[in-house]
């Protein structure tokens, strides 16, 4: 960390801060005879706090977006260029940086069309929603409203993205949501038992996970199911991929029912789980929806996307002589020119140093020093994730798979902070299944970043368990 701030600047931030920001998800209490930690600067994987302390980033900015590092000069510079031009104007005109991003994301996403600029992930989603919403108003009488989503998969805060919230804590007291929000199964093969499949595996779990989304759908009345929500990998639920034959199955079904398929690649997308740009993409799914926000810009500009095919965008053209045809929508800070020039600085960072392969062999070691960690650690039930996305699920018992308790994998967290490194967890989110750390490093990460990571999970695992 460089010089620019003394103490007596950094005393008045911290003061201040108490005083009067309102910090998401947190307790307040502790502030009262304690300090929040702010980051006063970041550098590629590294961050500083007031203090003076180094942390390797382990998730990418807390919440899975700073796909290419910090400092990044270009991409800065880049904002503050179209910023100085024009820094926004409603997005019922267009922009440069909104043209040209648009057309670059679609080069990345066959068989996509469309680019709909909103400010968050949540209001991505519930863009997806309305669309949904507004083509059962304009094709089906009013009658296919109703949007499913998975159990452990999570769409945003709002109330109707909390109404798709398949992440039970994060959803306590906020009640009550809107209607027409119908949950279906997970599909995490390592607890397959509690959707009673243990006697399955592979492929053939796969399949019957999936089948039970039909289930639900033939209860309902499939005249009545409008779209189907889903994270291609399962992120703050457990960081869970689906098993084999299960997107095959998915797509038969919605295909069959004719329910619109919405792919939620807000941590997903652009570049996290290597090789392809977007996790769908590994699975060979052709979604309606695709959303997206977090690494889009890397966190350098706010910035989200929902993005449709030809066929959904033309439902809200057929008819210009009708005033309510069309899609009646805004989103103010969608007309902000800063997201979608950053993002172009971003995805051309990740084109000329080739992350998503990075990204990939990263993965891989992470995924091999966590296996070993396993061996090591009894605590450690299962390892699983994709490219720089993945999940070490703790468990007091393999046989049974009882989950840790939540105190004792954030205590985990908080030794791996005392060492200078920043992980997640899952957390108040599931009951009684608060119990997976969560990584994420930059694409960016070295095999040295790498290996610090897990040598400091290896260390506070000893500390905590034993």
């Amino acid at each position: 960390m460089d010089g620019n701030f003394n103490k007596n600047d950094l005393e008045r931030v911290v003061s201040a801060d108490k005083a009067h920001v309102w910090h998401h998800l947190t307790q307040h209490k502790p502030f009262e005879t304690g300090e929040p930690r702010i980051i006063i600067e970041g550098k590629d994987m590294r961050v500083w706090d007031q203090n003076g302390k180094e942390y390797i980033d382990a998730v990418s900015g807390a919440v899975w977006t700073v796909n290419v590092g910090y400092g990044r000069k270009r991409i800065a510079d880049a904002v503050h260029a179209q910023l100085m031009k024009v820094c926004y104007f409603a997005n019922s005109g267009g922009s440069i940086p909104g043209a040209l991003f648009a057309e670059k994301l679609i080069d990345k996403m066959p068989g996509m069309s469309r680019v709909y600029y909103t400010n968050s992930g949540s209001e991505a989603n519930e863009k997806a929603f309305k669309m949904v919403r507004q083509i059962a108003h304009k094709k089906y009488g009013g009658k296919k409203t109703k949007i499913l989503y998975r159990d452990r998969d999570y769409h945003g805060s709002t109330l109707a993205a909390m109404s798709a919230g398949g992440q039970d804590e994060r959803n306590m007291q906020y009640g009550p949501f809107a209607p027409d929000f119908v949950r279906v199964p997970h599909c995490m093969e390592y607890r397959k038992h509690e959707l009673g499949l243990e006697h399955l595996s592979g492929r053939e779990f796969g399949i019957a996970a999936a089948n039970q989304i039909e289930d639900v759908i033939l209860r309902e009345g499939p005249e009545t199911v409008g779209s189907l929500c889903l994270e291609p990998v399962t992120a703050g639920g457990g960081v869970i991929e689906a098993p084999e034959g299960y997107w095959e199955r998915v797509q038969e079904i919605c295909k069959q029912y004719n329910v619109l398929l919405h792919i939620d690649e807000v941590v997903c997308g652009v570049g996290r789980t290597g090789t392809e740009w977007f996790g769908y993409q590994h699975y060979g799914i052709k979604p309606d929806f695709v959303t997206m926000a977090k690494g889009v810009a890397s966190g350098y500009a706010a910035i989200a996307c929902m993005v449709t095919t030809e066929e959904v965008f033309a439902h809200f053209k057929d008819n210009p002589d009708d005033k309510l045809n069309h899609f009646r929508d805004i989103s103010t800070f969608g007309g902000c020119t800063a997201g979608p020039a950053a993002a172009l600085e971003n995805m051309a960072i990740i084109e000329e140093e080739n992350l998503l392969e990075n990204c990939t062999v990263m993965g891989e070691r992470m995924m091999g020093n966590l296996q070993a960690l396993m061996e090591k650690h009894e605590i450690i039930g299962d390892v699983r994730g994709k490219g720089l996305f993945l999940g070490a699920e703790l468990v007091t018992n393999r046989e049974t798979k009882e989950p840790a308790d939540e105190k004792d994998v954030m205590a985990v967290v908080a030794d791996c902070g005392a060492q200078g490194v920043i992980i997640g967890a899952a957390n108040r989110s599931i009951p009684g299944r608060n119990n997976v750390l969560c990584f994420s490093p930059a694409l960016i990460a070295t095999a040295e970043d790498i290996d610090a990571i897990t040598d400091a999970v290896d260390k506070a695992l000893t500390k905590v368990f034993g």
